[in-house]
């Protein structure tokens, strides 16, 4: 397949790209085919069109060298297609975010030993900050001028912040009709803010389009031509979760399923880290979660089946609602490998599973929290995880950002005169 017009000019933009811009990381890989091309822009295979990740030559690595780092995901830099001196640029520096040891949940689920990894704590409140940090300094390696993408809410937010903070011009791509809580988050960082009237895939569809387009020459969009490393963001959830539970691998982990890239990245992350004997080589095992308006995965999964029927999105949880995830194919193959599983919850069982985690943690998570909590839930009656295993369930933004799910049945346990007398008849003495 010949390179398209925006590959070519690019090429001659990172000729001066040094072997130590990217750290370890010396190509990028097929995970199809298992051909290699060197490190650039790209995203797919030009000979099978499988999608490329990046592929490593790690040195020597040490708990001690990573404990020493700073606290964020620059801590794990050797681990990561950074140059030595990322956390010397201006960025937002995320991660190293809570676990939270879950008693109060645990009990009330039947868990022994359940965690709570909650990304609500990072710059704009989501996980997407890890993975925008890493597109971010693969942007200005290859000399991009403006950061893109198409996003379902959180994303928009983690790219217009990191821009913003980097210095580029952001123009990001969004269905009209997410959250308003996620419209303004993606728009008070001052960037362009782009409104398509269509489902998320549709969004995608569009900007890949653009890529192609002299308009988009010098865009670097984090989840399409930056994918590759944006991807490798979601392996520091991985690395963090070990060295929080020092330095082992849970026994067992429920993660969200949006395109899936989180999912099989965390799997990548416990085997590097194995790999380079930083953790004991022990089994664990991966579950899916998703909304059951949106659960091609999960529809895959109880059908047996390998492949991933797209479908249209409708569920209350916007941020997991990609009706053809990329990823989803991988994420089947983790699952099966490690003896997981895939499973969907929907919009009642999301808003109850919310106030779960309120209740008895203090912890607001969004709907794709409200998946991932009401997924453990239903797996563990189901007996499908082991309520003896040490477990970590991630919530993976900020329930500020997702209020129009719990409104309707969330307000004043009671409205009183000031008086003694009306407090006592309302019943709260």
């Amino acid at each position: 397949m010949a390179p398209s017009r925006t590959s070519t000019v690019t090429a001659t933009r990172i000729a001066g790209v040094t072997p130590t811009s990217f750290g370890p990381a010396v190509a990028l890989s097929c995970r199809e085919c298992g051909q290699r091309v060197e490190l650039g822009p790209t995203y797919a295979c030009e000979s099978c069109f499988g999608p490329l990740e990046v592929a490593y030559e790690f040195g020597p690595v040490t708990r001690e060298q990573i404990e020493a780092g700073p606290q964020n995901i620059w801590r794990y830099a050797p681990l990561l297609p950074v140059s030595a001196d990322v956390a010397s640029r201006p960025n937002l520096n995320p991660g190293f975010t809570k676990l939270v040891h879950a008693e109060n949940l645990g009990r009330e689920l039947g868990i022994r030993k359940l965690h709570v990894k909650d990304d609500s704590g990072n710059p704009t409140h989501s996980f997407k900050d890890r993975v925008v940090a890493i597109a971010v300094e693969a942007a200005r390696t290859f000399g991009f001028t403006t950061l893109s993408c198409s996003s379902t809410g959180n994303l928009a937010g983690a790219v217009g912040a990191a821009a913003a903070r980097a210095g580029l011009r952001s123009c990001v791509f969004i269905p009209s009709d997410l959250e308003a809580g996620k419209v303004v988050t993606a728009a008070v960082y001052g960037g362009e803010l782009v409104a398509i009237e269509g489902t998320y895939d549709q969004v995608n569809r569009f900007c890949s389009e653009l890529i192609g387009d002299p308009a988009g020459e010098d865009w670097g969009f984090v989840n399409v031509n930056l994918r590759p490393y944006y991807g490798e963001g979601s392996k520091t959830l991985a690395y963090e979760i070990a060295e929080q539970l020092g330095w082992k691998l849970p026994e067992q982990i429920v993660i969200p399923i949006a395109s899936g890239s989180q999912l099989t990245k965390i799997d990548k992350g416990f085997r590097e880290l194995i790999a380079l004997g930083l953790v004991e080589d022990a089994p664990y095992k991966i579950f899916g979660a998703q909304a059951t308006g949106c659960s091609p995965v999960s529809a895959a999964w109880k059908s047996g089946q390998d492949v991933i029927r797209p479908v249209k999105p409708d569920t209350i949880a916007k941020s997991l609602a990609i009706g053809n995830p990329a990823d989803g194919p991988y994420v089947l193959d983790v699952c099966k490998r490690t003896g997981g599983a895939v499973e969907d919850v929907n919009d009642t069982e999301v808003v109850e599973a919310m106030k779960l985690l309120a209740r008895t943690e203090g912890i607001f998570g969004e709907t794709a929290g409200g998946v991932t909590v009401g997924c453990l839930r239903k797996l563990i009656a189901a007996g499908t995880l082991d309520p003896d295993a040490e477990t970590v369930v991630l919530n993976t933004g900020d329930g500020l950002k997702t209020l129009d799910a719990v409104t309707p049945t969330t307000g004043p346990t009671a409205t009183i005169r000031p008086t003694l007398e009306s407090f006592r008849k309302a019943g709260l003495a």
